[in-house]
């Protein structure tokens, strides 16, 4: 049960980023705060630089959750080896994103980098799907098996 909430808040949470990712490039604000990872003002950022701080926080509140929801994939026993490779992946791609941002920024939006970081969240995105599916399936083979046993108990 937990891995699928976490799941699924992951999953949530990252398709939030990539909306807040696509305002942040069409509205060209990807380089309002040219530091990385902090704004020039530090932690609390100024009013003209919130919508890339608030991008890059939720990527860092988003990294962190599918880095813990793959910690509870790998160990849990009921998940099937195709959803731990997902995962593993997922924690992969989302080192991956961390960093191809940092580049990101620090290259001025080289379209080249924007294009990968776009594909590299897209896969990110993928797998989580994936994972999320898997607990869900866990999820209910466990009522299914909960069920059976009630049934035979009963008869």
């Amino acid at each position: 049960m937990l891995l699928k909430i976490l799941s699924f808040s992951t999953l949530s949470i990252l398709f939030t980023l990539i909306f807040i990712g696509g305002y942040v490039s069409a509205t060209g604000v990807g380089l309002s705060c040219p530091d990385w990872p902090l704004c020039p003002a530090g932690l609390i950022p100024l009013a003209d630089f919130i919508i890339e701080y608030f991008h890059r926080t939720i990527a860092a509140i988003t990294g962190l959750m599918v880095i813990i929801t793959m910690i509870f994939t790998l160990k849990s026993k009921q998940a099937p080896k195709g959803m731990k490779v997902a995962s593993i992946i997922a924690g992969a791609a989302v080192v991956a994103q961390i960093t191809l941002g940092a580049f990101v920024i620090i290259e001025r939006l080289h379209a080249h980098l924007v294009t990968l970081h776009l594909g590299i969240g897209i896969i990110l995105f993928s797998m989580m799907v994936i994972v999320t599916l898997g607990s869900w399936r866990i999820q209910q083979d466990k009522e299914k098996s909960f069920s059976n046993l009630e049934k035979s108990t009963i008869s």
